[in-house]
């Protein structure tokens, strides 16, 4: 039993050097691919990928479409447009798509940079540059802008845009116009289909008559913005006008007067004569002086009517639809006493030579003893509408 127990104290020694001779040949075992009790090492990330639409080096992209970015194996984390300028286009992201807030200027280099973030926190950059679309002369969308830059206009004068087609996304334009001025007047944009000629309008009017001295300036970046039926406004726009003195021309038709004021001072009154009650009578209504024309050939078939072609001096054109102040030294009979015209007020040679040397655009007429008030949209009759009236007229609620 003693011998036994001698040899046991060297089993103690000799185990621990053929496990670590196993352990050994265990781990360079798992080193080239065998089994065994050690973890596996962790499988690699795929990387992230970012593609961008439109591609890099796009042409005739739609400036109101929306920038899309897909990432693979991430998620974007930034998107931005930047113009030639310099300057990032507004919009929002969602969903990976980026909406310009009103569109991108047409014919136009921009770039995009898209930043998306991997799951172990790695950035991937991805850039492209593209073009916007150049529209065609069928595709282009013009606008007559009033009142003239620099100008000093009467206190009824909107700011008023006048499109050559129909704008079927009133408020995408909208939304680009700005109106500053020097004093905070209050004032809304409204949209009107004009008389005769059917295009669509859109003026900004004060609540109230404006404040002479006012001084306005009017901003409509619209390039880029779709119209509708495929159109886009090419070009912005800018303005500005400062607002004159009051003149009002209180024209009572019943009593063929012209009452002139000059800051809410009689200046003048004046015979005139207006419209054949029972033929073609004189719109009633607020309407601010438009044009004025000089001399010019007024013809009864213009206006769908007959029975006169002349030439007329010193007018002043206050609708669409024809209706003028004038001089009429044909119808001197009837100045101050009947109202025998074909639907203008007229006016003796030395009072309307008086009256138009002093009048500017936008001085108003308030005619009264008419028929029918005018229309809204026949010249700048949006005056015969109340404030919350004209404010529904607006396209942005």
């Amino acid at each position: 039993m003693r011998k036994a127990a001698t040899t046991r104290p060297h089993a103690p020694h000799a185990l621990p050097a053929l496990l670590i001779l196993i352990a050994l040949s265990v781990t360079a075992c798992a080193g080239a691919g065998g089994g065994g009790g050690a973890e596996p090492a962790a499988p690699s990330r795929p990387a992230t990928e970012v593609s961008l639409d439109p591609a890099d080096g796009a042409k005739d992209v739609k400036p109101d479409a929306p920038l899309t970015a897909r990432v693979d194996h991430g998620r974007l984390t930034a998107l931005t447009v930047t113009g030639p300028d310099g300057k990032q286009a507004e919009g929002t992201l969602k969903d990976g798509a980026f909406t310009p807030k009103d569109g991108l200027a047409v014919d136009t280099a921009y770039k995009v940079r898209a930043t998306a973030g991997s799951q172990d926190g790695k950035e991937t950059v991805s850039e492209s540059a593209f073009r916007t679309l150049a529209p065609s002369k069928e595709q282009t969308e013009t606008v007559t802008v009033l009142p003239a830059g620099g100008t000093t206009v009467g206190v009824g004068q909107p700011l008023s845009l006048t499109f050559d087609h129909e704008v079927k996304d009133k408020a995408a334009v909208e939304r680009r116009l700005k109106v500053t001025t020097n004093n905070g007047t209050e004032g809304s944009w409204g949209w009107l289909t004009e008389t005769l000629t059917g295009k669509d309008r859109v003026d900004w009017r004060p609540k109230e008559y404006w404040k002479p001295g006012t001084q306005v300036t009017l901003d409509a970046p619209l390039s880029g913005v779709a119209t509708g039926s495929g159109r886009y406004l090419t070009k912005s726009y800018s303005t500005s006008a400062t607002i004159g003195q009051s003149r009002m021309a209180k024209v009572d038709i019943t009593s063929h007067e012209m009452t002139v004021e000059h800051d809410g001072q009689v200046v003048r009154s004046i015979p005139i004569t207006a419209g054949d009650p029972a033929k073609t009578p004189t719109w009633s209504g607020k309407m601010p002086l438009m044009s004025k024309e000089g001399t010019i050939r007024m013809k009864a078939s213009s206006v769908g009517l007959t029975g006169y072609d002349q030439q007329v001096q010193k007018s002043m054109r206050l609708t669409v639809s024809g209706t003028y102040a004038h001089q009429a030294e044909w119808a001197e009979g009837y100045i101050g006493s009947a109202n025998r015209s074909h639907g203008c007020i007229g006016m003796k040679p030395a009072d309307a030579t008086w009256f138009y040397d002093q009048a500017q655009i936008g001085d108003v007429f308030d005619v009264t003893g008419g028929k029918e008030t005018v229309a809204a949209g026949n010249g700048f009759g949006e005056w015969n509408l109340t404030w919350e009236a004209w404010q529904k007229l607006s396209a942005v609620k």
